[in-house]
């Protein structure tokens, strides 16, 4: 017996399925049309923004953007806050204040906040919502609001190659090495060396890579094998199906050592004691 269909019901989840693909590609187009390039600026006129850099719509907070410097094949997320100076529309002298290398990746929701200089080296990798800034509040007078009161101001320096990880804190005065690991939620003031590791709040080393010792304490697990770089596409899937198949192959000379009779349940059964699945 056919079930009764409402085909108001049908009808209308039809127009939501239609309505949702609609918002969703209406949304990839305004991404597109909104995103931030060299050849499309937008409303902002950076210092420079390098070939193939890309700020993902919609933008964060961005001004001073005549002190701001983006190299080459960036990549800044989505909500991304970029600033240089206290406010808009101040004269912050005739250099960058905000100097971003070449291949920095800013994941989304990341802050950075200068007013003196805050630099980048190349091919700096941050996750979401980090937070680097060269100024901090002061609460000198137990009088005044903090909120009111000047900060404290210091240059801060992200070595090339560093990876900070989600919601790290870069404070003002900080100075990464080569190479530097923060972290997911650690706070970073002062200097760290080239190939650290830091954690915690406040961050201190936890990991430290010499020439003559290697990581100290040693690394748990070994180094992944990179992928060649003059490797196609296709030979990748081709080697993925090779190694599908190589497992495929072992099963059936484990299952043909077992015997026709081994299976699943069988396996199971031998861990039981005799008679525990009888009812």
């Amino acid at each position: 017996m056919p079930k009764n269909e409402n085909p108001f019901s049908s009808w209308r989840g039809w127009c939501g399925r239609v309505t949702s693909r609609l918002v969703h590609r209406g949304w990839r187009a305004v991404q597109r049309a909104g995103a931030v390039t060299a050849e499309r600026p937008g409303p902002y006129r950076f210092g420079r923004i390098g070939v193939g850099t890309r700020l993902a719509f919609p933008q964060g907070t961005v001004f001073g953007e005549p002190w701001i410097e983006l190299g080459e094949h960036c990549v800044i997320g989505e909500q991304v806050t970029l600033t240089a100076g206290m406010m808009p529309d101040v004269d912050l002298g005739p250099e960058p204040v905000l100097r971003i290398g070449d291949g920095v990746v800013l994941g989304r929701g990341s802050h950075v906040i200068a007013s003196v200089s805050v630099e980048f080296g190349d091919d700096v990798f941050c996750g979401p919502y980090v937070y680097v800034t060269s100024d901090n509040h002061s609460y000198d007078d137990p009088e005044q609001p903090i909120g009111r009161q000047w900060p404290r101001s210091a240059p801060v320096h992200i070595g090339p190659g560093s990876w900070l990880g989600a919601g790290a804190v870069i404070l003002p005065g900080a100075r990464l090495g080569r190479n530097v690991v923060v972290a997911a939620g650690a706070v970073v003031r002062g200097e760290v060396p080239d190939h650290a590791v830091v954690a915690g709040a406040p961050a201190r080393i936890i990991r430290r890579w010499a020439p003559d010792e290697g990581w100290q304490p040693p690394l748990r697990t070994p180094a992944p094998v990179p992928i060649p770089e003059d490797m196609t596409v296709e030979e990748l899937l081709a080697l993925a199906e090779l190694e599908r198949g190589q497992e495929l192959e072992l099963d059936r000379e484990q299952a043909g050592e077992r015997g026709p009779d081994w299976g699943p349940d069988r396996e199971r059964g031998l861990e039981r004691e005799p008679g525990a699945g009888a009812s």
